[in-house]
């Protein structure tokens, strides 16, 4: 796992730095997976919609909703239960995104799969749509957190520009110290 280090600055007579280390899961997973791997990855989310989702890759439940309705709340199943056994979707998904998807919030452990529940709407069939969009945008934030963007190559000539110059003023700020320095010493005939 790799850690991303904070800085915290201690208050005390010898004003000791602390480094403190958390995990930064996006920077791991970008690290394991091969440039081949991260242009696979990205051309099959950009192909990838609400409707291309297989609805036989998961079990859709319904039963009754609950909060305010009337009537209504009362007899008709309206509330929509997608459950996604994780070994049926990582079939599905490249394999950059199955550690995002391992660590989601709708995963239950105890079934292996993963749980959305929708009861936006009156209609079982809205609902039943709201699950399936929902299990999209957990694939697509999944693939915002796995896969890093891309560099652009007008960005990549720009930071090697801009690190060009930080050299160079660094190597002038050095030759400016040196000749302050031997300057010093040249005076020493008084």
């Amino acid at each position: 796992m790799l850690w991303r280090p904070q800085i915290r600055a201690s208050i005390r007579a010898s004003s000791v730095i602390q480094v403190l280390t958390r995990p930064f899961a996006a920077a791991r997973n970008a690290t394991e997976t091969s440039e081949e791997e991260l242009q696979l990855a990205r051309r099959w989310l950009n192909k990838l919609d609400a409707e291309s989702i297989p609805k036989s890759v998961g079990e859709l439940s319904f039963s009754r909703s609950s909060g305010p309705g009337g009537q209504n709340v009362n007899k008709v199943n309206s509330k929509a239960t997608l459950k996604v056994p994780l070994d049926a979707l990582l079939q599905h998904v490249p394999a950059a995104l199955h550690p995002q998807l391992k660590s989601s919030r709708f995963v239950a452990p105890r079934s292996n799969s993963i749980v959305i529940q929708a009861d936006d709407s009156r209609k079982q069939s809205d609902n039943a749509h709201s699950c399936y969009a929902r299990l999209h945008q957990l694939i697509v934030e999944a693939g915002r957190n796995a896969i890093p963007g891309e560099t652009s190559i007008e960005q990549a000539k720009r930071v090697k520009d801009l690190q060009k110059v930080d050299n160079q003023q660094r190597l002038n700020k050095k030759k400016q110290h040196s000749a302050k320095k031997s300057s010093r010493r040249a005076r020493g005939d008084d």
